[in-house]
């Protein structure tokens, strides 16, 4: 089946996200990197680089959310986080270590339009607010996700949003030291600090 133009257009902008961060991903490279019609820019997008991101972000949150559901689902906490890790170890070493997460990106960036009618600063600055809120509702998505399968599984309700703050945090911040060092050693260890502190709370 093939894929829309906009649809082109998202997975560009957001796998942009993941590589290079949000100053990076303008409307040219993502026209650029999709191999799309730059006149179909104003046509689905007439937001422009602000709407643009906004689709991308919430591609990039499904792109975890889903798989991430169905492995716990699947297999339970322990098992799916750890083949939920596992995928993110073959991103890295398929990309290598050139991507990130694309949500990360968001929350750790300035916007910066390239369109003359965002360029004003108060206009920036309010876009800048609605990224950061977008990315903070999939991250707490995630963590949800986590915690409601540890409670599926008997921890308690306490324990599991902390110990799903702990995952969410622990594998972002240790695939970008994965991203500088250029190898997986860092979300290996990670893993393997999150895997007793589940097995202590499945008990």
């Amino acid at each position: 089946m093939n894929t829309s133009t906009r649809d082109r257009m998202i997975v560009g902008a957001a796998d942009l996200l993941r590589r290079k961060g949000m100053t990076a991903t303008s409307m040219r490279e993502v026209v650029r990197h999709s191999h799309t019609p730059r006149g179909s820019i104003a046509h689905h997008f007439p937001g422009g680089k602000r709407q643009l991101l906004e689709a991308a972000i919430e591609h990039a949150g499904r792109e975890v959310s889903e798989p991430l559901t169905l492995l716990l689902k699947k297999h339970g906490p322990l098992k799916g986080l750890e083949l939920f890790v596992a995928s993110w170890r073959k991103i890295l070493e398929e990309t290598a270590f050139q991507a990130g997460c694309a949500v990360l990106a968001v929350a750790v960036e300035q916007y910066i339009s390239d369109q003359r009618g965002e360029s004003a600063p108060e206009l920036e600055a309010q876009i800048q607010q609605q990224l950061l809120d977008q990315a903070d509702t999939i991250f707490v998505q995630w963590q949800e996700i986590i915690s409601h399968s540890l409670q599926n599984a008997g921890v308690g309700q306490i324990r599991s949003r902390s110990l799903a703050l702990m995952t969410i945090t622990s594998i972002e911040g240790s695939v970008a030291l994965c991203r500088a060092a250029r190898n997986a050693e860092p979300l290996d260890l990670i893993w393997q600090e999150l895997k007793r502190s589940f097995e202590q709370a499945l008990v």
